[in-house]
């Protein structure tokens, strides 16, 4: 009995405290009309509390819903009842902020702000988004706190997924569960990746495939697709009958909804996101589901809305029971605001909300420790990433890739990173191009079907920038001009146009150019105009000092030489005084020569050599001739020897044209470059620049408004503006400009001589390799109106930067010099030509070989003579039997050879011997 009666004692004393620390909390709910769930998911947490008299909670709300864009009605709404509950004595104790964007959600953040009002917001917004709570003071900071809801945080997975992929360009559509207004810059900010964010314009399966097609057409391969299930299953639908999916896309679907992805692809991989339940979370949030009827869509968002209702109506009844809710709490109307009376608080409402203790029901709340927690606090869920493949519209399985924990710069968490890449579109990017030896050599054996310097130069910038790429060729063979209407062709066309990513050639950069493209940094030296023209061949003859003197000057040399060798022999025969007719006169002189005909032929012949002719005559008139001849000789060699060195010397000066001013200033060669090349542009415009000269000129001096003083200084003899490339452009279209490298170098070639024919005037790269594989062509002067050569890429295009940073890397490393020295010095097309003769060499042996042939033919003859003597002497005249047995004289001969005392006068002995020896010494 006393047990029973101590209980009946205390048990109304235990009701009464309990019913003491039960907080009575007045709520001032806002929302805004398309977020019914969030008014759902706080009636859920009120019937929780109520439910729950262990935590002491009695909640009487007061619930305004206004329109997002109409804030001046919104405005008023919220002032009315919350003016009302202030004449009711019904203080909010906290307004519950779950308007989501837009000016209605900026007029409840100012209204708030401007009457001190104590306020937990779920709207969306990272730091300074929330424009009328960007300059909050370090008191304001404490009770008007704002966190992310997942709506709001799950896109920032978008960030993690561009990061991990290297992901160069992407486009984001949404639906009307996401907000996205504050995030165009935020997202990918800092990320060097071209993105589009836009709403999916209509449920409408046309209209999404027509939207899909001009964001492709933007060069956009990477979709990303934030929504509920119905909008990934219409965007995937409308992508599917566009034939949207392959390798050179790649589909991305976040979503907050349960469930798996469904739509009717024939063939297609998607990676899906979407978020799961925290393992401590899954029991009670089960059971709120079931207790409660918390049962609205998405899951997480619902779960986000009764954990921040219940969240903040705990933190309000610690900071009361606590004794930390001021007693002195002032509170002003609307009406009262004059802008300057804003109450000061001193309520730490931060501390309290973060340290609730309240199991959360989907996953926890991040809230920073440090100031301030608005546009960083968030619900930390975690999302599930797998790839899903689809084929004839039934999903035949997922594959686990990894995870993402919800944050604002977390990154991905991946199984396996090969895994990842697998699914994601493979950069290829569109190049035209334009053949160009040797920067760009059309080969069906490459394995893009081209080769050259500008292929090297790719493929360097591929192992740094990871991409692939399909080349063409220009379409109209060209590299892009402008006409007169402003309209462009060829490679820069195909850029402006968006049908190419990039222009890989030898592309000159030029300033109208650049205002419609992008040029990188230049990858090659400075490149000018140059000509191109036949190469003069000097004629080579091995006999060309025979063609020194003409024929007939040869056939009166040859006459003299006969002859005077006949006159000499005449006179020598006929004179009394010669040798043969006057022997005994002459018996004891040393020199005896008898002028016969044949010693005559001998001796004017060599008396043309620096050996000399010999012995002359004996008579008067023998020698007399001979001097005769001797003058002869001397003026023959010498006018022979000074015309042979002018000869040869005058055959290698004959360079008729050196510079672009010669080639000006004479009218046999026909010069052009290619039509529609930058030199054609040049020439053009340099004419025309030249022709505006002279209007302004003349306009100038003809003005009749200038006083005399003016007029006498204009007044000059000659035009002061030269007028050269007028006169060149006006010979141009005279000649025809040809429409090819081919054409052009066939021109050349075609050309009569290098004074006389066609010469090309190109850019000196194109000049330069076709002298190098070909021995017939020169490049002539130096080079002009130089340009560096550069990628082109579409105007505002990532690839820029990219490349850039790739072509300074293999400047740095040399290897620019590496692709130099393979396509011009080791060029394996380059011919090793002949060396031309050049005017500080000598005589080359192609001009003076003759000489030799002469030497070569007199050996040979003189070796014919040996054997027809040996001939003569030992088979002609063949011994007899008398000669035979006459032995006994040639003994004595032979013993007595130096006895000459015993030799008769007129003695003579020939030996009839066969024997070689005797033969021998005879000679």
């Amino acid at each position: 009995m006393r047990v029973l009666l101590l209980l009946f004692a205390i048990f109304p004393l235990f009701y009464f405290s309990l019913s003491q620390t039960t907080q009575n909390i007045n709520i001032l709910l806002i929302n805004e009309e398309n977020n019914a769930l969030a008014e759902k998911s706080f009636e859920v947490a009120k019937e929780y509390v109520r439910r729950n008299p262990m935590l002491g909670l009695a909640i009487d709300p007061v619930i305004v819903v206004g329109n997002r864009t109409d804030a001046k009605a919104f405005l008023e709404n919220v002032c009315t009842k919350y003016n009302d509950m202030l004449s009711a004595q019904k203080t909010p104790h906290v307004v519950l902020d779950f308007t989501m964007t837009g000016v209605g959600s900026e007029t409840i953040k100012s209204f708030t702000a401007a009457l001190a009002l104590p306020t937990i917001s779920g709207s969306f917004g990272q730091t300074g988004d929330l424009r009328q709570w960007r300059s909050l003071n370090v008191n304001q900071t404490k009770y008007l706190l704002q966190v992310m809801p997942p709506a709001d945080i799950l896109p920032e997975s978008i960030r993690a997924v561009v990061t991990k992929q290297d992901i160069t360009n992407a486009a984001i559509i949404f639906d009307e569960y996401f907000v996205m207004d504050h995030k165009y810059k935020s997202l990918l900010q800092n990320i060097p990746t071209r993105h589009v964010i836009t709403p999916v314009k209509s449920f409408s399966k046309e209209d999404i495939k027509t939207q899909l097609r001009s964001l492709r057409e933007l060069d956009v391969v990477n979709f990303f697709i934030v929504g509920s299930l119905r909008t990934i299953k219409n965007v995937l639908d409308a992508a599917d009958e566009n034939q949207y999916f392959g390798r050179k896309t790649a589909w991305f679907a976040l979503t907050l909804d349960k469930g798996d992805i469904s739509c009717g692809c024939k063939d297609a991989t998607i990676v899906y996101m979407r978020p799961t339940p925290d393992a401590n979370s899954r029991d009670r949030l089960g059971k709120i589901k079931t207790t409660y009827s918390m049962n609205g869509e998405p899951e997480i968002t619902a779960a986000f809305y009764f954990d921040l209702s219940l969240r903040t109506f705990l933190a309000v009844k610690s900071l009361l029971d606590s004794g930390n809710w001021p007693n002195d709490m002032k509170y002003i109307t609307c009406d009262d605001y004059d802008g300057k009376n804003t109450p000061n608080r001193t309520l730490d409402l931060k501390t309290a909300f973060r340290e609730v203790k309240e199991t959360p029901t989907y996953a926890p709340f991040y809230i920073p420790e440090d100031d301030p927690m608005n546009g960083r606090s968030f619900m930390e869920f975690s999302t599930d990433l797998s790839a899903v493949t689809v084929k004839d519209g039934a999903s035949i399985g997922s594959r686990n890739l990894g995870s993402w924990k919800a944050g604002l710069s977390n990154p991905l968490t991946l199984t396996d990173a090969d895994n990842m890449s697998d699914y994601s579109a493979q950069l290829v990017y569109r190049i035209v191009t334009m053949e160009q030896q040797p920067f760009i050599i059309r080969d069906d054996e490459a394995p893009k079907g081209f080769k050259g310097y500008c292929i090297d130069l790719i493929e360097e910038i591929r192992q740094i920038v990871k991409f692939d790429y399909e080349i063409t060729l220009s379409p109209d063979g060209n590299f892009g001009t402008m006409d007169e209407n402003g309209n462009w062709n060829g490679i820069i066309k195909e850029l402006i146009e968006k049908r190419a990513d990039i222009g890989l050639t030898s592309l000159s950069v030029m300033a109208e150019r650049e205002n419609v493209v992008d040029f990188t940094v230049p990858y090659y030296d400075l490149v000018g105009i140059t000509i191109m023209m036949k190469l003069p061949r000097t004629p080579t003859s091995l006999f060309k000092f025979l063609t020194v003197l003409e024929n007939d000057v040869w056939l009166s040399i040859l006459a003299a030489y006969f002859f005077t060798s006949f006159l000499m022999w005449v006179f020598d025969k006929w004179s009394p005084y010669s040798y043969q007719n006057n022997r005994e006169k002459y018996k004891d002189d040393e020199e005896k020569r008898e002028f016969t005909l044949k010693e005559c032929l001998w001796f004017c012949m060599t008396s043309l050599t620096p050996q000399g002719g010999g012995e002359a005559p004996k008579n008067l008139s023998g020698r007399l001739l001979a001097a005769t001849w001797w003058l002869f000789g001397f003026i023959i060699i010498a006018s022979y020897t000074a015309n042979l060195a002018a000869f040869l010397t005058v055959s290698r000066l004959d360079t008729p044209i050196e510079s672009l001013d010669d080639l000006s200033k004479q009218y046999k060669i026909q010069y052009a470059p290619l039509n529609g090349s930058s030199a054609m542009t040049y020439f053009e415009r340099m004419a025309h620049i030249e022709v505006r000269f002279y209007e302004i000129w003349k306009d100038m001096s003809l003005n009749d408004s200038l006083s005399d003083v003016e007029r006498a200084k204009l007044a000059v003899w000659d035009y002061p503006v030269s007028d050269k490339y007028s006169k060149m452009w006006q010979a141009m279209k005279e000649a025809g400009l040809p429409n090819t490298i081919e054409e052009a170098i066939e021109r050349v070639r075609e050309s009569k001589s290098s004074s006389e024919g066609f010469a090309w005037l190109g850019d000196a790269t194109d000049v330069r390799y076709h002298v190098l594989t070909n021995c017939d062509l020169q490049m002539v002067g130096d080079e002009f109106s130089r340009k560096p050569y550069a990628i082109a890429v579409q105007q505002g295009s990532p690839l820029k930067d990219q490349f850039n940073n790739a072509i300074l890397q293999l400047l740095n490393k040399r290897k620019l010099e590496k692709l130099k020295e393979n396509w011009w010095n080791n060029n394996p097309m380059a011919r090793s030509c002949d060396k031309q003769d050049d005017q500080s060499d000598g005589i080359s042996i192609q001009n003076i070989g003759g000489v030799f042939i002469v030497i070569f033919l007199g050996i040979a003859l003189a070796c014919a003579t040996l054997a027809a003597e040996y001939w003569w002497y030992k088979w002609r005249r063949r011994p007899t039997i008398s000669d035979v047995t006459r032995v006994e004289p040639a003994k004595i001969m032979r013993n007595n050879a130096n006895d000459t005392s015993t030799k008769p006068d007129g003695f003579s002995f020939r030996s009839r011997n066969l024997g070689l020896a005797n033969f021998k010494r005879k000679f």
